[in-house]
């Protein structure tokens, strides 16, 4: 009975964890679009919050992979959110060519984080996390794209799925840990 309990609070606390990342992920993002499209002067504070969150990713990865692994799922992640600023900022200035070209880079990466994660533990399916990821940066592209365009109705619309996809990506890696470590 007692181990039955640790494991679920071990569980619900991870699961709480996770969930709270990638909120923070989809928040931080929006609020990066939000002060991008409006020439917000908090932009460098929003950037720099919003790029700590691989590293809180990070952090909470090492309790279960080692070290390179946490660090690599850091560094695509930081990727991810580099791009995508570049896709915001060449949009706002109107650079199609160079929104296709980030656009195409955006998808690889996300392709490498699929990929990454399916290869470290065996309870995550590759083609999920692609699509999961897929749906998110088109969530995400749509979102920054109606709030550059001043459609305010359609974005808060848009992140209200981002925010709901968000923890479908969470539960989904929650899952997927507590299957490999037997939590």
């Amino acid at each position: 009975m007692f181990g039955q309990n640790y494991n679920m609070n071990k569980q619900i606390a991870l699961k709480n964890s996770l969930r709270q990342l990638w909120e923070q992920h989809s928040f931080w993002t929006r609020s990066f679009i939000i002060s991008t499209a409006a020439g917000l002067g908090d932009l460098d504070l929003v950037t720099k919050r919003l790029l700590r969150n691989p590293s809180d990713f990070a952090n909470l990865l090492k309790k279960y992979y080692n070290n390179d692994k946490a660090e690599t799922f850091q560094k695509l992640l930081e990727q991810h959110l580099l791009i995508a600023g570049d896709m915001v900022n060449a949009a706002k200035a109107g650079f199609t060519e160079d929104v296709a070209a980030y656009r195409k880079r955006w998808y690889e990466n996300a392709d490498m984080i699929a990929a990454f994660l399916a290869g470290i533990n065996p309870n995550w399916n590759e083609k999920k996390w692609q699509n999961l990821l897929y749906d998110h940066l088109k969530m995400v592209e749509a979102e920054a794209i109606q709030r550059l365009n001043r459609q305010y109705d359609a974005d808060i619309k848009t992140f209200d799925q981002i925010e709901n996809q968000s923890l479908q990506m969470a539960d989904y890696m929650a899952s997927g840990i507590i299957n490999q470590f037997f939590i």
